[in-house]
């Protein structure tokens, strides 16, 4: 079964996070889907936005713990799960397309990535934003580097280390959220308006120019791929992985 699902009707291309019974969490599929839908944005010329939203109560719950701790018990590499998840937020940041992310409900480590990484974020009052990853024994790496560029480096490192959610308010104030209103299709509509009166190339040239001003580099990712896979690795995080796999309780229960 896929993880998203996608709807085109020009210039728009929704991406629909689709698997609300499991939070919408990570995994292989998730990642190969949503690069999936980001070819398809950038095959079709006429393509000037990608709006991504969830369905269900949580926008993502980030990492599918589950799958990791399968993956671990048959010799995977967490190392290869966190490049993975690290190049698919890098790819949101390149991709020649606005990317618009509308939150409606919880975002969670990873979620938080997700949202971070893309261009403009529409949230509810409802959504909340959290990066539990150190109550499993682990730190949000992959994530660090584009919330860090979003927001700068206190509110990112307030929220790694405290793990305390972040309201929908206090995003915007953080800038983590460009827009708080209860309905994103207002947004949407406003920028596909001013779209359609940009050359369809401004949008490239501008991550590329953005990138170069503030880059995240091969040795950004190195760095914090090496530092997923020394904690995820730990016989620690292994066991609250498996324990949560077998019995649905959190690290901290």
């Amino acid at each position: 079964m896929g993880a998203v699902e996608v709807e085109w009707a020009a210039p728009v291309l929704t991406v629909t996070l689709a698997r609300p019974d499991r939070g919408n969490t990570v995994d292989g599929t998730f990642i190969a889907n949503l690069h999936a839908a980001l070819d398809e944005a950038e095959e079709r010329p006429d393509c000037r936005l990608v709006v991504l939203r969830a369905r269900g109560p949580v926008f993502s719950a980030g990492m599918d713990v589950v799958e990791a701790a399968r993956e671990d018990a048959s010799g995977g590499d967490s190392a290869d799960r966190g490049a993975a998840f690290f190049e698919l937020l890098h790819r949101f940041t390149t991709v020649p397309r606005l990317v618009v992310c509308c939150v409606d409900g919880r975002a969670s480590g990873g979620g938080v990535g997700l949202v971070a990484a893309c261009d403009l974020v529409h949230s509810t009052e409802r959504s909340v934003f959290s990066l539990p990853e150190a109550m499993w024994g682990l730190l949000p790496f992959s994530v660090l580097p584009f919330l860090v560029r979003r927001v700068g480096f206190q509110p990112a490192y307030a929220m790694t280390v405290t793990t305390l959610p972040v309201t929908a308010a206090e995003a915007v104030r953080s800038r983590l959220v460009d827009d708080l209103s209860p309905d994103p299709a207002v947004l949407v509509r406003k920028v596909t308006a001013r779209l359609a009166k940009v050359d369809g190339t401004v949008v490239g040239d501008a991550k590329r120019y953005f990138a170069a001003l503030h880059p995240i580099t091969e040795e950004t990712k190195r760095h914090a791929v090496a530092e997923f896979d020394r904690l995820a690795g730990a016989p620690r995080t292994r066991e609250r992985f498996a324990r949560f796999a077998a019995t649905g309780r959190y690290p901290w229960e």
